[in-house]
């Protein structure tokens, strides 16, 4: 229940946050809803890669066809990619890793507090 709940709140938060701030703002809510959770720092990570993964396909998905491909194409022959749909996957994971990692270091910092000596 926690895990779902986590990936459903980073979506939110995450998003709500991009909207508003610097796309790196999504790092600091994954890390702050991991941190909340209180969960093994495996499935933190997992949430925070799932999440920020739904929310950057769907964002990407979104905008891209809204345009009809036309900045992801160009972008994809910049990075000398074969075709737009690689470069919204290799964004995704981009995207997705840091939020992950992000989890993973306010799942983490979450066991520092909490340490029983």
């Amino acid at each position: 229940m926690r895990f779902t709940t986590s990936i459903i709140l980073t979506i939110i938060f995450a998003g709500m946050a991009e909207y508003f701030f610097p796309w790196w703002t999504m790092a600091v809510a994954a890390f702050i809803i991991a941190f909340i959770a209180g969960m093994h720092p495996g499935k933190a990570f997992l949430s925070g890669f799932l999440a920020i993964a739904i929310l950057w396909l769907g964002w990407s998905l979104w905008t891209d066809t809204a345009n009809d491909h036309i900045l992801s194409r160009k972008m994809a022959v910049l990075f000398h990619l074969p075709n737009y749909i690689l470069f919204i996957v290799v964004t995704t994971f981009i995207g997705a890793l840091v939020g992950g990692l992000a989890a993973w270091s306010g799942a983490l910092m979450k066991k520092i507090f909490i340490r029983k000596n």
